[in-house]
């Protein structure tokens, strides 16, 4: 009997309709569209003006189910990669399920920054792998403009709102995903963290004056931990999978800075026509970049295209997922 391995059979995404550009940020905080374009990548982000994240998830949801020909029903289990849940409690995908209409399917957030999609993704895996479970859907969202401070121009620039969702299913003939690395150090929580909202801080008068509910980010060491650890973890489990540059179809990097992807690609050994890049549309959506750039990207992928998948967050997270790609989009 074949090994069962988990494919993505289906991917889908979701973009807020309001557009804010570097010429509007320019407005807002002390920059210009040289100063971002050239440190970031970033040219425009989406935001979310009215909802929340489970909104933007339900939408790519939606989008999933009618791309996939699935009934809601179907789906056994709900993960959702965020760090902005509409409550603290219950999570964004029990809501998500309710939206949705996925009545027969239990679901959870998990947070890992912006390395919650394949933290997420490879959860899921497991439950298709032992063969519990036929029918998973995975989300990365997240609607950043909700913890973002438009006064502070070292993460105002960056960050956007976004969803996608990919759908997981059981294939025998070897698609799919075939190995993960993650990784974790919370030495870096003070280095990019929302400070207050937690336990530690609860809400108060002088935690909201002193604008501790928005991310606050310290950009030197982020780049450096970011340049070593989402390089390493890629050249990594390319190396643990003998796999050469000339095997990689595509890298798919999390768009959290131009030079972080250019420099994860440099040591994989990529060419820049192998690197999934839509950073300039959407800036860093967090959880959402990986599967917004699938759904980019999807009617340039091939059955059995090798697809590297690495990203770096807060925390610090990072790691990488090594996947085969299960079909041929334009059949």
């Amino acid at each position: 009997m074949s090994k069962i391995t988990a494919a993505i059979t289906g991917v889908q995404g979701y973009l807020p309709d309001y557009v804010l550009t570097n010429e509007e940020l320019s407005t807002m905080v002390d920059t210009n569209d040289e100063w971002i374009t050239s440190r970031t990548g970033v040219k425009e982000r989406r935001i979310m003006k009215n909802g929340a994240s489970s909104d933007m998830a339900a939408e790519a949801v939606k989008g999933l189910l009618e791309k996939t020909n699935t009934k809601a029903e179907d789906i056994d289990l709900v993960i959702v990669g965020t760090v902005t849940s509409d409550h603290p409690f219950p999570s964004t995908a029990n809501i998500l399920c309710d939206k949705t209409g996925m009545k027969n399917a239990w679901g959870f957030d998990l947070n890992a920054a912006c390395s919650g999609f394949i933290y997420s993704l490879s959860t899921a895996s497991q439950f298709i792998e032992t063969g519990k479970y036929k029918k998973v859907i995975v989300v990365g969202v997240d609607m950043m403009s909700s913890i973002i401070d438009y006064e502070d121009r070292t993460t105002c620039v960056i960050f956007g709102d976004g969803a996608g969702a990919v759908m997981l299913e059981p294939n025998d003939e070897g698609m799919g995903i075939q190995d993960f690395i993650l990784r974790s150090d919370g030495s870096g929580v003070n280095f990019l963290v929302q400070p207050a909202g937690g336990s530690l801080h609860p809400p108060t008068i002088e935690t909201v004056e002193k604008r501790q509910h928005y991310v606050k980010q310290e950009g030197k060491q982020v780049f450096k931990f970011a340049v070593t650890n989402m390089a390493g973890v890629s050249a990594e489990i390319m190396e643990k999978n003998n796999l050469t540059s000339d095997d990689v179809d595509w890298l798919v990097p999390h768009q959290a800075n131009l030079r972080i992807i250019d420099a994860t690609a440099n040591r994989m050994g990529l060419s820049k026509d192998k690197v999934m890049i839509n950073i300039e549309k959407y800036g860093n959506t967090t959880a959402g970049t990986l599967p917004l750039c699938l759904w980019d990207y999807e009617n340039q992928l091939k059955k059995g295209d090798n697809l590297i998948l690495s990203a770096f967050g807060g925390g610090f997270t990072w790691g990488a997922v090594y996947l085969k790609w299960a079909y041929d989009p334009k059949q």
